[in-house]
């Protein structure tokens, strides 16, 4: 919901911009979450997937999508999001996925495919491979093992620790650093791995760690990358004892089908009752996880397809180095550098049958080529000169974010994938480069990365210009929102309860750019109270309206004037925050315009007295200034502002004339003196209000009001304003301080207000005595530090006018006091 609502934001404005916006709406398939669901759904109908040919569950699986898969549009449809619905594509689509065969095709054809035996991250929940960026790094709390074996022909034995003692089975060799005087009477020896009683030999290799543990190290080439290296470096043979679910084979000899986590257990047992267990210590390490299942990853050897990175990385580092592509905010410059200067070869195919069929063909000899179709494969074989009947396909599907890389040109033209010197169609070439991309930082290298890679090999440049990475969303208590916790609501439930507006704005008022979303659902009671406030104030103006006099009122053109300028001011800043993709500071500074500036100052200040008609002219500016406003917020708040925009009080309008392709508001110059001088009354008026509130006085009695005049501030222009808002028997300036109440500062003026008959001296005193008391200690410490001449010399010019100026206004407010106080008759 976020993700997609600043999406539109972004969108919606461009538009209303004038730009030629398009928004491609779609989906991916996720081939590993969404095998999985489908596999679930069989379970629950007693049907198991290895009872099904691949055509059989691919039914399924179209049936699942078909049933799920445009949940998530209807969702957005419901947020508001306004795409270009009829372009919708969705990976699996057929021409997105002879994209991707001719991608696979061309890049093999390159060289930068190939494929090979390495130690692959394996899912054993998903029964799949998966790439190094999807297994997420968690620290557990597991169980080290000493493990103890017998050395061959002695009565001794060593210690091995261990956090895996289901594994010992697979052990190739001990070994032990060279270097270890402990272990130096072991060279040349063997040891029998308990409980199976196999010999293993003794090696010597500095990749151990003397410190860790026992200072031996067993080594288990075909569960363990590093391992596995130190397998191939002392030649030792490759014992494979897990299944791809995670269960153990025949090769483990003892155990033979139980999960690896329950092995572990039954075998500590087993080691402990044969008395080859020394001790079991608590431990803490790095485990990793599949991003997508949450199943413990398991290191495993295994025939899989490969994609180069390095040399493809390369430019598109540069493009965000060089600043062709913006990554907002730019903190993450720094990780994605990191990434792509120590990127690994892609493990790009899936053990799965949901997804687009890696192109490759193998013949009855176990010889393969790399073809789109069958009868290209027969015609590659042939003239290879080798068997060219009974093909078989791969059985594996290239992993989804082969597909998503290629979507910013897949979506408009998909024949461009894959072929570096196609034109392109015209909506490719009007649209690509696109501007704006908005994801998850999580997904800066799975999906933003390569986006990059594929635009520059296909099209020579990147896919777009500014890449917006969001904070993740967490709930109140800072755990980030998962289906697993449960802590993430509903968003139809939500936009039920606050409203589709509400919600998006609830959301965005507390999203800066890549710092994460504390979301609670105050913020979206927030968001449907900012729309509320927006339908009364329509209210109000539409009531004024309807009963109108053409008699003019002079009092309310200060005010309309003011306004014009408040609104271009705060036009100024938003559209800087836009300029700097602040959205969330952007509807701050909106928030506030409209709450605040329009509805709490501007319309009190011009609204007719009780039961009185309006002026046309009030009305007619404040329908303009609204119909303004509605501009400002429908990217924010599109369904208030489209509903609001149609009503006879704008005139009639024509049936495309809508709210979302108005043209946006543009910058205009304002007058500061006008503003500098409103912001004073606004103080005034607070002021006065505060005095009522602090004294307990009635809003319905009229107060008297003094101002002495230190600055240029000509008052005598808002003497209605300061009458209506602050209701005030009489204003009058005067040259000294007059005796007895209540006095304060704005700028430099200095205003008195009494109180005759209103409070009681003793209490007012106390008050006043008080709060001179909290003046003067502020003073002492303003003052002890500008007589620091170390900080007047270090700090910034800035910092040390700010504390003088902190000084002189509580030099000032400290004497009206005094002279308050003086005048107080007890």
């Amino acid at each position: 919901m976020l993700n997609n609502t600043i999406q539109d934001v972004l969108v919606r404005r461009a538009r209303m911009q004038g730009k030629n916006a398009c928004w491609v709406p779609g989906t991916d398939h996720a081939s590993i979450a969404t095998e999985a669901k489908v596999v679930a759904m069989l379970k629950e109908r007693g049907i198991a997937k290895k009872d099904l040919s691949r055509e059989e569950f691919l039914k399924y699986a179209w049936e699942w999508k078909e049933k799920y898969g445009g949940i998530i549009l209807k969702q957005l449809e419901k947020l508001g999001a306004s795409c270009d619905w009829e372009r919708t594509r969705f990976t699996m689509d057929a021409d997105l996925s002879v994209a991707v065969t001719d991608t696979f095709i061309h890049l093999y054809n390159k060289g930068l495919i190939y494929r090979g035996i390495r130690m692959v991250n394996w899912d054993p929940q998903g029964k799949t491979a998966v790439s190094d960026e999807e297994v997420i790094r968690k620290e557990v709390n597991q169980k080290l093992y000493y493990i103890k074996y017998p050395v061959v022909g002695t009565a001794d034995f060593i210690v091995i620790a261990t956090t895996r003692p289901e594994t010992i089975m697979a052990d190739s060799a001990i070994c032990v650093n060279p270097l270890d005087e402990r272990y130096t009477y072991l060279k040349g020896k063997k040891v029998i791995i308990p409980l199976v009683n196999r010999e293993i030999p003794v090696i010597e290799d500095e990749y151990v760690e003397m410190e860790f543990g026992t200072g031996c190290l067993k080594v288990t080439p075909a569960h363990d990358l590093n391992d596995y290296e130190l397998g191939v470096k002392h030649k030792l043979p490759v014992i494979d004892i897990l299944n791809d679910d995670g269960t153990l084979n025949e090769k483990a000899v003892i155990l033979v089908g139980e999960d690896r986590f329950i092995a572990r257990k039954k075998i500590a047992k087993l080691l402990d009752e044969a008395g080859l267990l020394e001790k079991v210590e608590d431990y803490k390490s790095q485990v990793g996880f599949s991003e997508r299942t949450d199943a413990v990853i398991e290191p495993r050897l295994s025939l899989q397809w490969f994609c180069k990175m390095a040399d493809m990385a390369k430019p598109a580092l540069d493009y965000v180095q060089d600043g062709e592509v913006k990554l907002i905010p730019e903190k993450f410059g720094n990780t994605y550098r990191h990434w792509m200067e120590n990127v690994k070869d892609w493990c790009i195919s899936r053990q799965l049958w949901w997804g687009q069929r890696i192109p490759a063909w193998y013949n009855t000899s176990g010889e393969w080529v790399v073809a789109a179709t069958e009868e290209d494969a027969v015609l590659a074989f042939n003239k290879l000169g080798q068997v060219s009947e009974n093909l078989v396909q791969d059985e594996d599907v290239v992993d989804t974010w082969f597909s998503s890389w290629l979507w910013p040109m897949s979506v408009f033209d998909p024949s461009v994938c894959g072929h570096p010197d196609a034109k392109g169609n015209a909506d490719i070439n009007y649209y690509y480069p696109t501007n704006d991309l908005v994801t998850a930082p999580e997904i800066l290298f799975f999906w933003v990365a390569r986006m990059i890679i594929a635009g520059h090999e296909f099209r020579g440049k990147a896919p777009f210009e500014n890449v917006y990475l969001t904070g993740i969303v967490r709930d109140k208590l800072g755990r980030k929102m998962s289906k697993s916790l449960g802590n993430s609501p509903d968003p139809i439930e939500l936009i039920n309860q606050y409203g589709a507006d509400g919600v998006r704005v609830g959301m965005l008022l507390c999203s800066p750019a890549g710092n994460d979303l504390m979301f609670d659902v105050s913020y979206c009671e927030q968001g449907r109270n900012f729309a509320n406030k927006i339908w009364n104030a329509f209210k109000l103006l539409k009531g004024w309206s309807e009963n109108t006099v053409t008699v003019e009122n002079a009092d309310n053109k200060v005010a309309i004037a003011w306004f014009e300028s408040r609104f271009d001011e705060a036009l100024v800043e938003i559209e800087s925050h836009f300029a700097s993709y602040r959205l969330s500071e952007a509807l701050m500074a909106i928030y506030k315009l409209v709450w605040d500036d329009f509805c709490s100052w501007y319309l009190e200040m011009v609204k007719p007295p009780y039961q009185h008609p309006a002026d046309l002219e009030t009305v007619e500016a404040t329908t303009v200034f609204f119909e303004k406003i509605l501009k400002l917020l429908h990217p924010f708040m599109p369904f208030l502002t489209e509903e609001l925009w149609h009503d006879e009080i704008f005139g009639a309008r024509e049936e495309m004339d809508c709210c979302i392709v108005a043209a946006y508001p543009k910058t205009a110059a304002t007058d500061e003196k006008l503003l500098k001088e409103f912001d004073a009354i606004k103080k005034v008026v607070s002021e006065i209000r505060n005095i009522r509130n602090s004294k307990q006085i009635s809003p319905k009695d009229p107060l008297p009001l003094a101002i002495k005049l230190n600055s240029e501030i000509d008052y005598t222009s808002y003497l209605f304003i300061l009458n209506k808002l602050a209701n005030l028997s009489e204003i009058v300036f005067v040259d000294d301080q007059p005796k007895g109440g209540a006095s304060f500062m704005t700028g430099r003026d200095e205003f008195f207000i009494s109180l005759d008959g209103n409070v009681d001296p003793l209490v007012e005193f106390d008050r006043m005595s008080k709060e001179l008391v909290y003046l003067e200690g502020f003073l002492n410490v303003v003052n002890k530090k500008l007589s620091n001449e170390r900080f007047v010399q270090n700090a910034k010019p800035e910092i040390v006018a700010n504390e003088q100026a902190k000084q002189a206004d509580a030099e000032a407010k400290i004497s009206i006091l005094r002279e308050s106080i003086k005048t107080l008759q007890i």
